[in-house]
């Protein structure tokens, strides 16, 4: 599902970049930022960017680096300039071999502490090339520094991380490797424990790559793309749950929703959910047709309520969204979808506007050309002014995926 022809993408994308440079810099709303060309600023941008105070994005690539097209990815910084410009700084190049210490091959967003370190994940690399969770900590005199904070082995219970992690008030953090599992700090390093091993039997979900949210109360949920309670999708069509901590240390899984069942979605997307004020959490489903953004209301006596905000169809529209959504100021959500729009079926950036009587009204901000990136498939951040900053794996001018901005 999240490498559905991306190949092809690619290779059309550099055949629309010829035809299309005007349209591609014609829209208003729409602006690259960086377009990655597989040199020392790495390529394949499948994770979501992280913004700072000061107006800076962070955010990782699989692939390139400072050792060759065939290192192991990037963290990297971008800043603005006055010029409307955006500088690009490397902050830390994963190494070119299979196998390597420091990680590689990140597919996640990052995250900051309070004291301005970043934390996030790499897919494979560490001790025993089932990946890792690293930290980048600034250095006084500039320059960063990694610690790989843990290298996932076969006696973890977890392996491969494909989503980042997030942190709780007392420093640990949680994240999915297949089994959801919690890190915290120790004076002798850090423990990994596993919270929850999905089986995708009895109800359970499988394919655990979404990573999580968190509530007040400690709470943490996320979606699975497979198992469940539904007989389709050959394995199930995945589930929406809910990890609570119980007074012993443990944690207890709560199945929300399990997909498949009529005019349902399936296969949720890889990106994290979203809650707003009240608990509703908002997803999308890439899955039955061309995918759906649901909404999930919490009940009574721990039942939840589905609504389908949005069914994709081929075409213009958009389809088959990867990512999930994120919430605006006045409850609209935006997203992206990974096939669809015009020319090249490279995606689209599309909102979703409540409105009277429970309906939302769909509209598109932007259709990628090729030249302008492909195939988005992580969420997209906001900043104070409603400005949209997002990624896209593959296209653009290198052809290596491009960090964006839409204005909507």
């Amino acid at each position: 599902m999240r490498s559905k022809a991306l190949l092809s993408i690619l290779a059309l994308s550099a055949v629309v970049a010829v035809a299309a440079v005007p349209a591609a810099w014609s829209a208003p709303k729409y602006k690259v930022l960086h377009a990655f060309a597989d040199g020392n600023d790495g390529g394949g941008l499948y994770g979501s960017l992280l913004l700072d105070s000061h107006g800076n994005l962070y955010g990782t690539t699989n692939f390139g680096g400072p050792g060759g097209p065939y290192s192991g990815g990037t963290v990297f910084e971008l800043t603005p300039n006055p010029d409307g410009t955006w500088a690009t700084t490397v902050l830390h190049g994963f190494c070119a071999e299979s196998g390597c210490a420091d990680g590689g091959v990140s597919y996640a967003g990052l995250i900051f502490d309070e004291a301005g370190n970043l934390y996030g994940t790499t897919h494979l690399g560490g001790s025993s090339n089932y990946g890792t969770v690293f930290e980048l900590m600034p250095l006084p005199g500039g320059g960063w520094i990694e610690t790989v904070l843990h290298s996932f082995s076969a006696q973890d219970g977890a392996a491969y991380p494909y989503a980042g992690v997030v942190m709780d008030h007392s420093g640990n953090l949680y994240g999915t490797a297949y089994s959801a599992f919690e890190l915290s700090p120790g004076q002798g390093g850090w423990t990994v424990t596993v919270l929850h091993t999905f089986t995708g039997r009895n109800g359970d979900g499988a394919g655990a790559s979404a990573g999580f949210i968190r509530d007040t109360a400690g709470n943490l949920y996320g979606t699975t793309e497979m198992g469940g309670s539904s007989k389709d999708c050959g394995g199930g069509c995945g589930t929406v749950y809910k990890l609570h901590p119980l007074p012993n240390g443990r944690w207890k899984e709560a199945i929300l929703h399990a997909f498949g069942s009529p005019g349902d979605g399936a296969y949720p997307g890889v990106g994290a959910l979203a809650m707003d004020a009240v608990g509703n959490l908002y997803g999308t489903t890439s899955g039955y047709n061309a995918g759906t953004v649901y909404k999930l209301t919490p009940g009574k006596r721990g039942r939840w309520k589905e609504t389908i905000l949005h069914k994709f169809h081929a075409g213009a529209g958009g389809n088959s969204p990867e990512a999930g959504v994120v919430l605006g100021k006045s409850g609209e959500l935006y997203g992206t979808t990974g096939y669809g729009g015009t020319g090249c079926d490279c995606g689209v950036v599309f909102k979703l506007a409540p409105g009277l009587k429970g309906r939302w009204k769909y509209t598109v901000l932007h259709r990628f050309t090729g030249y302008d990136g492909a195939a988005p498939g992580a969420n997209l951040i906001l900043d104070g002014k409603g400005n949209l900053y997002g990624t896209a794996k593959v296209g653009g001018p290198g052809g290596y995926g491009v960090a964006f901005e839409v204005t909507p």
